[in-house]
């Protein structure tokens, strides 16, 4: 009789082994799938484009489109790519804030009837801050002809919704070359360091004088533009944690430039650029805002206008500078040629140190110009 020797142990514990080692490469598979697709999500939700015809009540009375229309265009677009972006991976739902805008140069001018293409694209992401390109495209529908209007740089961060103080890590995204990756923390590295330096300059300066009761009747002067708009923060202009959009802030601030430089000079005037817009405060619901514009410098064709943003709450003994900008205006003929600007009548030390300050910006924005129309050898 022939016995046969029963399977041992050992033969069955290999067989469990082998079929974990599959189950363990299966699982590092779908991990890995998973980690694939977030990524090809993020990468997927790193560009947007938004469009939108020009209104009568987007523009001024001869037809061009507000500055500020604009910049609420532009922060609306970036707002959603970086929110959409965000969200891209697991954890809290989040809300893209806008927390600085770098120096924006209106190209061309936009009219009443033509379509603004606006398209936002990330390219660059720090663990808990996202860059967001912006490119505004304007087109005549009647003879198909486009212009380049505007370009920006946008700096969010993602605010968790379960609590607003909360910022949320970024998805990282794929850069083009190593070289693009360095250029863009280069960037990151200083605005975030110009953000630091102006927030402490703000906080040391007191609230700007107040629009005086008579003011002085010799034009061209600083108090004689001067100009101020109080605003209540409403739903309508806040986002989904109850704070302002930052699209929203902006056009306000655009909107009491343009006033101060149509009393300097009682011409069309339109907005030619907007220096690095810092977000220093959230602005909430029901907060007071008041938006202060006030010349600093007049070259021969141009207006710069700082604009201070304070906030105060209604039920809290709470005042704070919330934002802080200079715009630049020019004034236009009936042909949108651009005119010669009144010279500024200043006095006394602060007004000349402002002026001073303003030349000093003037001329560093005009040799920037000069040095990107060079030819690169």
């Amino acid at each position: 009789m022939r016995c046969f020797r029963p399977q041992t142990n050992k033969g069955a514990s290999e067989a469990a082994r082998g079929e974990e080692k599959r189950q363990a490469g299966h699982s590092q598979r779908v991990s890995g799938d998973v980690r694939a697709a977030v990524e090809a999500a993020a990468q997927q939700d790193s560009k947007y484009q938004l469009s939108r015809i020009m209104r009568p009540d987007d523009a001024n009375i001869v037809g061009n489109v507000h500055g500020g229309i604009i910049l609420k265009m532009i922060e609306e677009a970036g707002c959603i790519v970086g929110t959409r972006h965000c969200n891209a991976q697991s954890g809290d739902r989040c809300l893209a804030a806008l927390v600085r805008v770098e120096k924006t140069e209106f190209l061309s001018p936009m009219f009443i009837g033509e379509v603004a293409h606006v398209t936002a694209d990330i390219t660059y992401t720090s663990q808990h801050s996202l860059e967001v390109q912006v490119e505004v495209i304007a087109e005549d529908i009647l003879t198909g002809t486009k212009k380049l209007a505007n370009k920006a740089a946008l700096w969010y961060v993602p605010c968790s919704l379960q609590n607003v103080n909360k910022v949320m890590d970024v998805p990282p995204i794929k850069y083009a070359s190593e070289v693009q990756e360095e250029q863009g923390r280069k960037r990151y590295e200083a605005q975030k360091l110009e953000r630091r330096e102006t927030k402490a300059r703000t906080e040391m300066v007191l609230p700007p004088p107040p629009n005086p009761e008579n003011p002085p009747k010799e034009k061209h002067t600083v108090g004689f533009s001067q100009s101020s708009l109080i605003h209540l923060v409403g739903p309508s202009d806040c986002t989904l944690l109850s704070y302002v959009h930052g699209g929203v802030t902006m056009k306000l601030m655009d909107e009491v430039a343009g006033i101060v430089a149509f009393r300097h000079c009682s011409t069309n005037i339109v907005t030619a650029s907007v220096d690095a817009i810092n977000f220093h405060r959230k602005i909430n619901k029901g907060c007071v805002v008041t938006v202060t514009g006030r010349l600093t410098y007049v070259s021969e064709r141009s207006m710069e206008i700082e604009v201070l943003v304070d906030a105060s709450s209604l039920v809290e003994a709470d005042q704070y500078r919330a934002v802080s900008a200079f715009f630049t205006f020019i004034s236009l003929d009936k042909d949108n040629k651009p005119l010669k600007v009144p010279a500024l009548e200043i006095s006394g030390e602060e007004e000349t140190r402002r002026f001073e300050e303003g030349k000093a910006r003037y001329q560093q924005s005009k040799a920037k110009r000069n040095a990107d129309r060079q030819p690169q050898k």
